[in-house]
């Protein structure tokens, strides 16, 4: 329990370059009250002392702002920044070194009593505001980008984004030792899609007005077999 302890301290120092001592993140890290306390609660549930477990998970919500169910399995490292609107779970599964920001959820889409929410892979970061709903599963390294909302599993090593969550697969796998914190970088699909279609629209353009000069007016068959290079 003290080893967990210290990885749960050193998690803080790892990822939040606001920490400075040791006790200011004893007094100062919610996220590091909600963990200590959920560990506590979790023993209580796993032992049968659902009721008692509930309460303290209660107490810490509004001590911290932050609800983790006592039934959710959490491993080492877990880091949760600033922590207001953070919500967990039942049968949610976090693995080791997860970061989760302020306002993120691991939600159910079920009203059945087995599993019904996500399960997060080790080195997984979840950037502010996001949502993960459902008996899903979060690859191992993957990033969820702020805000977004994700219904799908996620292959390791991919960052996500948008609503619905849009998967962008990553080319390499990044060392477990440097988690990915760039929650706020997001590629801007919507603004991709448009830039594509925006240059589809100019290169149809260009072809009707090459017929018309050439005095031909524009007809169906003069799209057969035409490919456009955008």
């Amino acid at each position: 329990m003290f080893q967990i302890i210290q990885r749960d301290i050193q998690s803080v120092f790892d990822r939040d370059p606001a920490a400075r001592s040791l006790l200011e993140i004893l007094l100062c890290y919610p996220g590091l009250h909600a963990i200590w306390a959920h560990r506590a609660a979790h023993w209580l549930w796993a032992h049968n002392f659902k009721l008692f477990a509930r309460w303290i998970s209660q107490l810490a919500r509004g001590f911290t702002g932050i609800e983790i169910h006592p039934g959710a399995k959490i491993g080492n490292g877990f880091f949760i920044d600033h922590g207001m609107g953070v919500v967990i779970g039942e049968t949610a599964e976090v693995g080791a070194n997860v970061t989760l920001y302020h306002g993120v959820t691991l939600g159910g889409t079920s009203l059945d009593k087995g599993k019904r929410h996500p399960t997060l892979e080790d080195n997984v970061v979840v950037g502010t505001g996001a949502k993960v709903l459902g008996a899903i599963t979060i690859g191992t390294n993957s990033r969820v980008g702020a805000n977004a909302v994700v219904v799908k599993s996620v292959p390791p090593n991919s960052v996500v984004v948008g609503v619905p969550g849009q998967i962008i697969h990553r080319r390499e796998e990044r060392p477990a030792t440097q988690p990915d914190l760039n929650h706020g970088v997001m590629p801007d699909m919507i603004g991709a899609s448009v830039i594509s279609l925006m240059a589809r629209v100019n290169a149809l353009e260009q072809l009707i007005v090459r017929h018309e000069t050439n005095g031909h007016a524009p007809t169906p068959e003069m799209w057969d077999g035409h490919e456009f290079s955008i």
